[in-house]
């Protein structure tokens, strides 16, 4: 479950970092939003610290399928009908100068981007009416698109909204050229550094970190920015304003010519269809079979759905890698940028990219660069952790947290049901009474037993089978097969069982 962008990358180990480093603003996190803030910070003479748990773009920004298009899918109606064509129209703007930022910085670098049309599309009558409320809004807030009823694929078609010239790239070699100019102005990136704890008040902030060669260490600093995908801080209650979603994407070689363009339906089962060029030639890159993360019993189903699919209208592809991402949805369709709480300008977060983060992901830093050098941008309304715009989302809030705690007790009660007996070959079950809930799983012949419970807020895990993890339903938090964390809210590992 490697993605094409992370293949064959090399990477060297950092070096333990030693004393109490300390720095002027901490970014915890190294993918599009945490390397393009910490540089714009760096350019401004700050001291700057990034702070990755793994490595570069090894979350989100590395297993995208890293299309940067001001069309994205249904968002544009979504906002319209929740927000309004202010709100919409400010999230366009900002998405267009995160678009034109990242296209002006790779075109410097001489960063490789492939221009093609975005195509919002209905695969069956079905989705005609969602494809046409996207083509209404995104008229109404001066996106300039235009309708199609064919385009040139070999998948169905029953018409679309298109808008002409936008991009797709591969993320790592901007995320590259980031960290270069990031050391190129005196800053660091520290990865294998997981912030488990924050502490203190005002501009004496106390991060502790561990995951290094030596230990433990603290980190001090008078500003944090949280680019974690969900912040890692639970002072706001984002988890509870975000709904965390897993998708997957498959590469393929194929014969004869690829689909030019880059396609996403309106209609379920999502298809989601670009080509990316490499080393070897051009590949096909499919993507869909998405689920909340922790609720879905058998994602491998979907999934080889989705790759019989691609067979069926692409005769003789041959799969070359497949990899799956994690993206969160809010609650009332905008992003959260801002400060974590009212009026606290220490700890600043974005989150809530909806899947859209290489646009949003860059807007998104450049609101917190400007507010952080004091500075603010005409768009950021639409961008603002708190907001009374908010309030349009309590609906949705209130229902996603009523799941959240159906899934709570379901959790506790029906592993119960389980058998305790060997685990199958890939496979991974809880059982046990509540008060001896164990998480069993056999990944290439390897047995692992670890506590089931996940250490964010109570909840009870479920094995993916096609990551090979364990998911909490509650707020997304994942787990490797022997308890280790991959990303949160969860700062903790799952607890190895006796």
């Amino acid at each position: 479950m490697t993605s094409l962008w992370l293949a064959d990358r090399s990477h060297i180990p950092a070096a333990p970092v030693v004393g109490q480093p300390s720095a002027e603003v901490v970014v915890v996190g190294a993918g599009i939003t945490g390397m393009v803030t910490a540089v714009l910070l760096a350019r401004s003479g700050k001291d700057v610290m990034v702070l990755e748990a793994r490595t570069l773009g090894a979350g989100t920004t590395g297993n995208t399928t890293a299309k940067v298009s001001l069309l994205q899918g249904s968002k544009l109606s979504k906002i319209v009908a929740r927000q309004g064509a202010a709100l919409a129209g400010s999230y366009l703007e900002g998405n267009r100068e995160g678009q034109a930022w990242l296209l002006r910085h790779c075109e410097k670098h001489g960063i490789a981007v492939q221009y093609e049309d975005a195509y919002t599309y209905a695969q069956s009558p079905d989705g005609l009416g969602t494809a046409r409320a996207e083509f209404d809004a995104a008229r109404s807030v001066g996106l300039d698109v235009d309708w199609v009823d064919d385009a040139d694929v070999p998948f169905p078609f029953h018409g679309g909204v298109r808008l002409r010239h936008q991009a797709q790239f591969d993320p790592m070699p901007l995320l590259d050229s980031l960290v270069a100019e990031l050391k190129a102005h005196g800053g660091r990136l520290v990865e294998g550094a997981r912030v488990r704890r924050v502490s203190g008040t005002g501009a004496h902030l106390r991060l502790r970190v561990g995951g290094n060669d030596a230990g433990d260490f603290v980190v001090r600093t008078e500003r944090l920015v949280l680019a974690t995908g969900v912040p890692i801080l639970d002072r706001g209650g984002f988890f509870a304003r975000l709904k965390p979603q897993r998708s997957y994407c498959m590469a393929y070689d194929v014969p004869g010519d690829l689909t030019r363009g880059m396609y996403l339906s309106t209609d379920s089962p999502t298809r989601s269809v670009r080509y990316a060029p490499t080393a070897h030639g051009e590949v096909l890159i499919v993507g869909g079979a998405g689920h909340p993360v922790g609720r879905e019993r058998n994602p491998s189903a979907a999934l080889r759905e989705l790759a019989g699919w691609t067979v069926l209208h692409y005769p003789g592809a041959v799969k070359t890698h497949s990899w799956s991402a994690q993206d969160y949805s809010p609650v009332d369709e905008l992003p959260y940028v801002g400060p974590i709480l009212p009026g606290l300008d220490t700890i600043w977060v974005a989150t809530g990219f909806d899947k859209w983060g290489m646009s949003n992901g860059v807007a998104a830093a450049l609101v917190l660069a400007g507010r952080i050098l004091g500075g603010r941008m005409d768009w950021a309304d639409a961008f603002a952790s708190w907001s009374p715009h908010e309030l349009s989302g309590a609906r949705t809030a209130i229902q996603a947290n009523l799941e959240v705690g159906i899934n709570l007790a379901k959790g506790w009660v029906t592993p119960t049901l389980a058998s305790s007996d060997r685990t199958p070959r890939g496979c991974g079950v809880v059982s046990g009474p509540p008060w001896r809930l164990q998480a069993r799983s056999n990944v290439d012949g390897v047995e692992h037993v670890v506590s089931p419970v996940c250490p964010h807020l109570g909840g009870i895990v479920n094995w993916n089978d096609v990551d090979q993890s364990w998911e909490c339903p509650l707020h997304g938090s994942r787990f490797a097969p022997d308890g280790t964390l991959l990303e949160g809210p969860a700062t903790g590992d799952l607890a190895r069982s006796v």
